[in-house]
């Protein structure tokens, strides 16, 4: 089974401040295919994106861009954003460093 594990765990408010998996990712994970594991390590990584994150201009990936309905970030602890653009879409490093609400 593969892993973008880093053995930092930590549950930052939804999200792992090692791998950057969401809880629901971590939780699901021994379920995912070996096709889908690969995907979300990619997304996770930056490898597969959809858009350059608005914060630190790295590779990001939104699943509302992809074509789905809703996106990782949605099952995280509201974050303020108040200070980026409006629909300003951020990668999984720096929205877990943004403070909480």
């Amino acid at each position: 089974m593969k892993t973008p594990c880093v053995a930092k765990c930590k549950n930052n408010e939804g999200i792992c401040s090692g791998c950057h998996r969401t809880m629901t990712e971590l939780t699901a994970w021994h379920t995912m295919s070996d096709p889908e594991q690969e995907q979300k390590i990619a997304e996770i990584q930056g490898q597969q994106s959809t858009h350059t994150c608005n914060q630190c201009g790295q590779p990001a990936y939104c699943e509302i861009s992809a074509g789905k309905t809703t996106c990782w970030c949605f099952e995280l602890t509201k974050r303020d954003t108040s200070g980026l653009p409006p629909g300003s879409c951020l990668c999984r490093h720096c929205l877990e460093k943004l403070p909480l609400l």
